[in-house]
């Protein structure tokens, strides 16, 4: 089943939600450096990659968001709806969690509460990943057809 929101058949979604997966681990990362070596600029970094990453799971969430409504197989939309479920969670867990950081920023050491929200919310994230690749890799959501030969590739993009 391919999918409505792509560019040139690629679909968005994959491409943008590497982004938040990316520094929402970076932050957490960033929180053990934080609580292993010390030093502000960690704790910092940590923040920024994590409204960094809020953001971009709200930009991923577009074309995520479109997909779900051209879904039509109900197996794979249960699916869809965990995944996004989870992703939502996830999102609130960071927004609490850089809420909790900026409210705390002149405090010289990590409360345990926003690092236990990150590593949560990263655990949350892969179960969302592997949701996402099921849907992908079982289901063939925003897969194109594939064709026998190259002939046949080339004869429909003629089309």
């Amino acid at each position: 089943m391919s999918t409505p929101a792509s560019i040139k058949k690629h679909p968005v979604h994959p491409m943008l939600v590497t982004l938040p997966i990316g520094l929402w681990v970076f932050s957490l990362i960033c929180d053990f450096a934080f609580k292993i070596w010390g030093g502000q600029s960690w704790e910092i970094v940590a923040r920024y990659t994590m409204g960094g990453g809020i953001a971009g799971a709200l930009l991923a969430a577009v074309p995520g968001m479109i997909d779900y409504k051209a879904m039509r197989d109900p197996h794979v939309t249960k699916i869809a709806t965990a995944h996004m479920t989870i992703n939502l969670i996830a999102v609130a867990l960071y927004a609490v969690n850089l809420w909790m950081r900026i409210r705390n920023a002149d405090v010289d050491l990590l409360p345990p509460v926003p690092f236990a929200l990150s590593i949560i919310a990263v655990l949350l994230i892969g179960v969302s990943g592997w949701l996402g690749g099921t849907m992908v890799y079982k289901h063939g959501v925003g897969v194109e057809p594939q064709h026998d030969t190259p002939e046949e590739a080339h004869a429909k993009d003629r089309i």
